[in-house]
């Protein structure tokens, strides 16, 4: 490229030059490049690198001659080469006739979003804008789906031999190819100058897993779509989009309480100070963002020393690949108890912690796991801490008012009981008799209480049971195979064969 065409030649970063940034988080920025007449260009290439290095110099005597002492060391963290621009041999002209090339789905408004499920259908245009007529050889679209994760180990093996072990996994879990333009004939089809628009539509599999970025794994969904010109580096433009696969939080094993109990005995000084015994329960397993956790303990210090509860929501990660686990945990929420003293017992009964925001447990992927979990923990002074783990699943379908009223209400019931913050209903009184509520005049008639119709073909108007009155005769007996009053032996019918 002749640089005596070029009026400028900068490169910017999309946050600027104060931008700071994560691992894990993408560059991205691009290169303004201002010609003042038409140039061929080979190629237009972008680097990155970043790295650590250190250098000192250090002055050592060694009998009457000094010596200096160079001490230096190096260490690279990121190096990536991309390719934005290639032509032919001939070179290509730098002035491109595609104004805009973008990928657009159905149903996103200003800052916001779609969000799909499993199962969903996908779909959105291709806009290109081109300033003059151009070749295309096709358009090609392109979603894929892919759950990976990567970490690395640091090993030994001997006194002065180390090396990195490094960990690799992916599944791919949507793949969904189509051709969106195509030449009918020949090579080419040439497009008018103009704004087009190709849309597109695909469905999702029924099973997906849940969008999810973290330290050392991710699940990505994107949509890529490819502009192929002769002559011209292929054109693309890529979207990304987000797919959250529901968690129903309304199924029994869900709503069923969870209790567990640990003790543990205080030393110190290889003598021991007493047991401390710790007992807790929720009145489900599953719940939802933005939810309050009853959390009901017991607390029983038998030593000599205060020790102080505390109760917390984790998450904890968990990456596999190659038959290797890699776990990384996460407190999402906390709250301290009051210090309870020797010898003294406390009860939490419902203390209120809330669920914050959080993505929704990860359960059913083969390279990672996102679980959750209520930690309830005593600090014992010198004494590992006394911890007790009941698991939750968070859910984006919240609690049914209806559905499992039944279930929740009767396990409800009986998590009260169990922790004594109930009572049973006192036994009910005996039904009353049955000149109590029917009248005199009825009973001595033998008529029923309830009105009949006049004629047997007459039509009711509204729903039958709506002309039934409140039950109030006496409730039958309870069954027996006994009869109570067995005829007698004379009357009693004889077997033929007798």
């Amino acid at each position: 490229m002749r640089l005596g065409g070029v009026r400028s030649f900068a490169l910017e970063l999309a946050r600027g030059p104060g931008g700071a940034y994560r691992g894990g988080e993408r560059l991205s920025g691009r290169v303004l490049l201002e010609a003042a007449a038409p140039l061929r260009v080979r190629a237009l290439e972008v680097a990155a690198r970043g790295g650590a290095a250190t250098h000192w110099l250090e002055g050592r005597s060694v009998g009457v001659n000094a010596v200096s002492c160079d001490f230096a060391a190096a260490e690279t963290y990121l190096r990536r080469r991309q390719l934005l621009l290639r032509g032919s041999p001939p070179g290509v002209m730098l002035f491109d006739k595609v104004k805009a090339f973008v990928v657009q789905l159905d149903g996103a408004s200003a800052g916001t979003e779609p969000v799909f499920s499993g199962g969903q259908s996908v779909a959105g245009r291709v806009l290109l804008e081109l300033a003059g007529p151009a070749r295309v050889g096709a358009l090609k679209l392109r979603a894929r789906g892919r759950a990976h994760v990567h970490w690395t180990e640091s090993r030994s093996a001997g006194s002065s031999t180390a090396y990195t072990q490094s960990y690799s996994e992916r599944v791919e879990v949507l793949s969904h190819r189509a051709t969106l333009l195509a030449p009918d004939t020949g090579e080419t089809t040439t497009l008018p100058p103009g704004r087009h628009e190709f849309p597109f539509s695909f469905q999702l599999p029924p099973t997906l897993v849940t969008s999810f970025e973290g330290k050392h794994g991710s699940v990505r969904y994107c949509i890529k779509a490819t502009l192929h010109r002769p002559w011209v580096p292929a054109r693309r433009a890529r979207k990304v989009f987000t797919v959250i696969e529901p968690v129903d939080i309304n199924t029994p094993a869900l709503l069923a309480p969870q209790a567990g109990a640990r003790e543990k005995v205080a030393r110190s000084w290889y003598s021991n100070r007493g047991l401390v015994s710790l007992s807790a329960k929720i009145d489900r397993k599953g719940y939802t963002p933005g939810e309050v956790i009853p959390v009901f303990a017991e607390i029983d210090n038998g030593s000599t020393r205060a020790v102080l509860p505390r109760a917390a929501v984790v998450q904890t990660q968990t990456f596999m690949a190659r038959g290797a686990r890699k776990q990384k945990r996460a407190v999402v929420a906390s709250f301290s108890g009051e210090p309870v003293g020797p010898g003294r017992r406390a009860l939490w009964q419902g203390r209120a912690l809330r669920i914050p925001p959080v993505g929704p447990s990860i359960l059913h992927c083969r390279v990672l796991h996102v679980d959750y979990s209520l930690k309830v923990c005593v600090d014992i002074p010198g004494t590992s801490k006394l911890l007790l783990e009941l698991p939750l699943v968070i859910g984006t379908i919240p609690l049914h008012p209806f559905g499992s009223r039944s279930s929740s209400v009767g396990s409800h019931a009986s998590f009260l009981l169990d922790w004594g913050l109930g009572a049973l209903p006192e036994q009910p009184e005996a039904p009353p008799e049955y000149s109590e509520v029917v009248a005199d005049e009825v009973a001595a008639g033998g008529r029923s209480p309830l009105p009949l119709p006049q004629a047997p073909d007459v039509s009711l108007e509204g729903p039958f049971l709506a002309y039934v009155r409140e039950f109030r005769y006496r409730p039958p007996p309870l069954y027996s195979e006994e009869d109570p009053n067995p005829p007698p032996r004379a009357t009693r019918p004889r077997c033929m064969t007798c």
